[in-house]
C-alpha cells in the first residue's frame, strides 16, 4: 500500500532516501546537493511517496513567500514504478495542501519529450525560458492552475457573445506569416464586432503553440495570448466529454482516421463545452467535419470565422428575454461584478450551513470554478437587488447553481417569471434539461416551480424542456428519451386527449405543444398599440408597468359575443393594423389562454387590473349593447424571433387546404390545430 507523507526535518531516512532516488535521474532532473532536500523539508515542501518502507517517488517543491504560486522542482518516480498514477497523487496532494496558492509551475527541457506526461496531470504549457546550460537548450514552462480568479478572469465579458477559437483561427489573427485566405479569421477583429464578439482559448490552444518547431514564430504566437480571454476546464471533464466525441465521431464518421489529429479536434470541442461556450470557431478543416457531432454529443456549434456574425444575431434574439423581459419594464439585469459577492448578503435569504460568508464564498467560487457562469444580478427601478441567478449550459443541461429572490412587494410575481425566463432562456440556447441545483432556492420559487413541471430529482429541482410542436406520439418520444437519462417515468401521452390534461402537459414540458389534443387554438387580432403594452411588441420607448412587465399572466378585453372562445386554449396573437403594407401586419408570438369571463366594465376593471393595459372608460369602450365585455385572461406569452406575415399565413392556411379569407382577421375566431402547428413552427423557423 502506498503512502504519501511529508516529511519533516528530523525524518533524516525519507530524505536519504529521496536523496538515493533523485541521484538515480540527474540526467534529466539535474544534481541537487542534499542540504537542499534538507531544506525543502523544514519549508514543507517535502512530499515521499513510501511503499514498504522505500521511497518511490517524491516531490521536492518550494512554497515562494513573494509570489502565490508553487514551484514544483522535481517530480521524480522510479523507473519500475512508473504507470501506477503516482505522480498524480503526489500533485493532487500539494493540491489539496495548498489550495490558497493561485497554481503550480514547472520546468522542463523541451528535448526531454514530456509534454504528454505534464498534459496528463492536467498542466498547460506557460512560457518558455532558454536554460542556463553550455547548449542553451530552452525549456519549457508548464502551468497548473488551482481555479482562483486572477487580474484577467475576474473581468467580466461585456460582449454578447464570447466563442472559442482553436489554433488555425489564433495563427491567423497573431501569426508572423500573412497571406489572404487568413481575412476571414482577421474580420473577427473587425472595430464593429467589439462590442459584440470575445474572443477566448482553452488549453489545447497552448499545447499547439508550444508544439510549433519555428522559435520566432513559437515566441511571437505565444507573447499574444494574453490578449484574449483564457478559460481553463476541469481536465477530467474534459477527457470523459473527448471519449464520447470520439465514440460518437467512430460511429457517424467512420472513414475519419483515428490519429492525433482527430484527437486535438476532439479536445476542442470538449474543451469548449466543458467551460460553457456554445460556439467553437476554426478553419480546420477535419474539425468543421465534426460540426454535427460536437453539436449532437456536447452542444457545441463548429463553424467558421464568417458565420460568426450569424451566431451574434441569433444570441441577441435570445438576449431579448434578458434584461428587458421583464419586458419593457424599469428592472434591469446586470452580471455580477466581481467583489460585490459580500453585498448582496443582506438582501438574499440563506439558511442552514450556507448563511452568511459562506453563501458569498459560494458566489465567488462561481467565477473560479471552470465553467463560464453567468451570474445574473436582477435590481428594480430604484437599483435594489431584487434576485439572483446563475447558469451555465452543460451540453443539453441548463445548470442553475443559485436562485434567489430578494424580499419584495412583487416577489412572488417575480420568482414565477424567473422560471419561465429559465425555461425559456434553455430552450433559446438548445437545452432540453433544466437543473436547479441550488440547496437552499427561494421559498416562492420552490413554491412556484411545482406549478410549472420542476420536480425533485437528486437533491435539486428538475424541469424538461421538450421543444416539440406535433403529435401526442412525438411528444412523448422526446420526452421519454430526456425523462430515461433521468431514470425517471413519464406518463403515456394519448391521440385525442381532454384539453385540461394537455394543457398541463403543455406547461410542464413547456414549451410542448400537443397538436391532436382536445386543446382548441384562437387567432386573436389585437391593435399595436395593445401588443406594445402588453407584450413591448413593438417596443415601447417608455418603462412599463412594473407589475406587467413581471407577471406572466395579462389579460385582453373584446365584446362579449362568443365566437367558440374556450378554456384551456391556445391563442396566437395577430397585429391587425398598421401601415398598409400587408407585411406590417403578423402574427407576433402564442400564448396559453386561462380564463373567459363575461360580466360588466366596471367588475371586470376591478378584477383585473393589475394584469391589463387598458382603462376603465377603454374597458366601457368595448362593451355590447347589452353593457356586458369579455376578459381573456391568458399567460406565458411566446414573442416569435420571425413574425408570421399576413401573407405567409394565408399562404399557410391555404397549404392545408383550409377555408380562408379576411374575415377570420376581423374578431376572435377558432382555427384548426394544424394552422396553429404550421405558424407557431414559422414563427420559430431558424433563417
Amino acid at each position: 500500500m502506498i503512502k504519501l507523507l511529508s516529511v519533516a526535518p528530523v525524518q533524516s531516512d525519507l530524505i536519504d532516501k529521496a536523496i538515493t532516488l533523485g541521484n538515480r535521474y540527474t540526467k534529466t532532473l539535474g544534481l541537487l546537493k542534499p542540504p537542499a532536500y534538507s531544506k525543502a523539508a523544514e519549508d514543507g515542501g517535502l512530499l515521499v511517496a513510501v511503499e514498504a518502507e522505500e521511497v518511490i517517488s517524491y516531490a521536492l517543491f518550494g512554497l515562494p513567500k513573494r509570489s502565490a504560486h508553487i514551484r514544483l522542482a522535481h517530480l521524480c518516480v522510479a523507473e519500475e514504478q512508473r504507470g501506477r498514477s503516482i505522480a498524480r497523487r503526489l500533485v493532487e496532494e500539494i493540491k489539496e495542501r495548498y489550495p490558497q496558492r493561485l497554481g503550480i509551475k514547472a520546468k522542463c527541457r523541451r528535448n526531454y519529450n514530456l509534454s504528454a506526461m505534464w498534459t496528463s496531470l492536467g498542466f498547460v504549457p506557460h512560457g518558455e525560458v532558454r536554460g542556463r546550460g553550455r547548449d542553451g537548450e530552452i525549456l519549457d514552462g508548464w502551468w497548473l492552475d488551482l481555479g482562483h480568479p486572477n487580474l484577467f478572469t475576474e473581468v467580466e465579458s461585456d460582449a454578447l457573445l464570447v466563442v472559442a477559437i482553436d489554433h488555425a483561427v489564433f495563427a491567423d489573427l497573431r501569426g508572423l506569416t500573412y497571406t489572404t485566405d487568413v481575412e476571414e479569421s482577421r474580420a473577427l477583429e473587425a472595430g464593429w464586432m467589439t462590442d459584440l464578439v470575445e474572443l477566448a482559448y482553452t488549453p489545447q490552444l497552448v499545447h499547439q503553440i508550444r508544439d510549433i518547431a519555428d522559435t520566432a514564430e513559437r515566441q511571437h504566437q505565444r507573447a499574444a495570448l494574453p490578449g484574449l480571454r483564457q478559460l481553463t476546464p476541469a481536465p477530467a471533464a474534459v477527457a470523459e466529454r473527448t471519449a464520447e466525441l470520439l465514440s460518437a465521431a467512430t460511429q457517424s464518421l467512420p472513414d475519419l482516421p483515428d490519429n492525433r489529429a482527430l484527437r486535438r479536434c476532439a479536445q476542442y470541442v470538449a474543451e469548449t463545452s466543458c467551460v460553457g461556450l456554445r460556439v467553437l470557431v476554426t478553419r480546420n478543416p477535419l474539425l468543421s467535419r465534426l460540426a454535427d457531432v460536437a453539436w449532437e454529443v456536447a452542444r457545441v456549434r463548429v463553424v467558421a470565422p464568417s458565420t460568426v456574425t450569424l451566431h451574434v444575431d441569433e444570441l441577441r434574439q435570445a438576449q431579448v428575454y434578458r434584461p428587458a423581459d421583464l419586458m419593457g419594464t424599469d428592472f434591469r439585469s446586470v452580471e455580477v461584478s466581481p467583489r460585490a459577492e459580500d453585498e448582496l448578503v443582506a438582501f438574499f435569504d440563506q439558511s442552514g450551513g450556507d448563511d452568511g460568508s459562506a453563501f458569498a464564498e459560494r458566489l465567488r467560487s462561481l467565477t473560479a470554478d471552470s465553467v463560464a457562469w453567468r451570474r445574473e444580478l436582477l435590481r428594480d427601478g430604484e437599483g435594489r437587488p431584487v434576485a439572483l441567478y446563475t447558469w451555465a449550459l452543460d451540453r443539453r443541461t441548463l445548470i442553475v447553481p443559485v436562485l434567489r429572490t430578494a424580499e419584495h412587494a412583487l416577489e412572488e410575481t417575480l420568482a414565477r417569471q424567473l422560471l419561465f425566463l429559465l425555461k425559456r432562456l434553455g430552450r433559446d440556447f438548445g437545452a432540453e434539461i433544466i437543473k436547479i441545483t441550488d440547496p437552499h432556492p427561494s421559498t416562492v420559487a420552490r413554491a412556484a416551480a411545482g406549478d410549472d413541471g420542476f420536480f425533485e430529482h437528486d437533491g435539486g429541482l428538475v424541469a424538461l424542456l421538450v421543444n416539440v410542436c406535433g403529435t401526442a406520439a412525438q411528444v412523448e418520444v422526446v420526452a421519454g428519451g430526456l425523462a430515461r437519462e433521468l431514470t425517471v417515468e413519464v406518463a403515456t401521452l394519448q391521440e385525442g386527449m381532454p384539453a385540461e390534461v394537455a394543457a398541463v402537459v403543455e406547461r410542464a414540458w413547456w414549451p410542448a405543444k400537443v397538436i391532436d389534443s382536445g386543446l382548441p387554438s384562437f387567432l386573436v387580432p389585437i391593435k399595436p398599440r395593445w401588443s406594445s403594452e402588453l407584450f413591448n411588441f413593438p417596443a415601447m420607448l417608455l418603462p412599463r408597468s412594473q407589475v406587467l412587465g413581471i407577471s406572466r399572466e395579462h389579460v385582453y378585453y373584446r365584446t362579449s359575443g362568443h365566437r367558440g372562445e374556450s378554456v384551456p386554449g391556445r391563442l396566437l396573437w395577430y397585429v391587425s393594423e398598421g401601415p398598409s403594407s400587408v407585411e406590417s401586419q403578423m402574427v407576433v408570438g402564442s400564448s396559453r389562454l386561462d380564463e373567459v369571463l363575461i360580466d360588466t366594465p366596471d367588475s371586470l376593471f376591478s378584477k383585473f387590473e393589475h394584469l391589463g393595459v387598458y382603462g376603465r372608460a377603454e374597458v366601457h369602450g368595448v362593451a355590447d349593447a347589452s353593457g356586458r365585455a369579455m376578459a381573456l385572461r391568458f399567460s406565458d406569452t411566446e414573442i416569435f424571433p420571425e413574425p408570421v406575415t399576413l401573407r405567409r399565413l394565408t399562404s399557410l392556411a391555404r397549404e392545408l387546404g383550409l377555408p380562408w379569407s379576411s374575415n377570420s382577421l376581423i374578431s376572435l375566431s377558432k382555427i384548426r390545430n394544424e394552422l396553429f402547428q404550421a405558424v407557431y413552427q414559422e414563427g420559430h423557423r431558424k433563417k
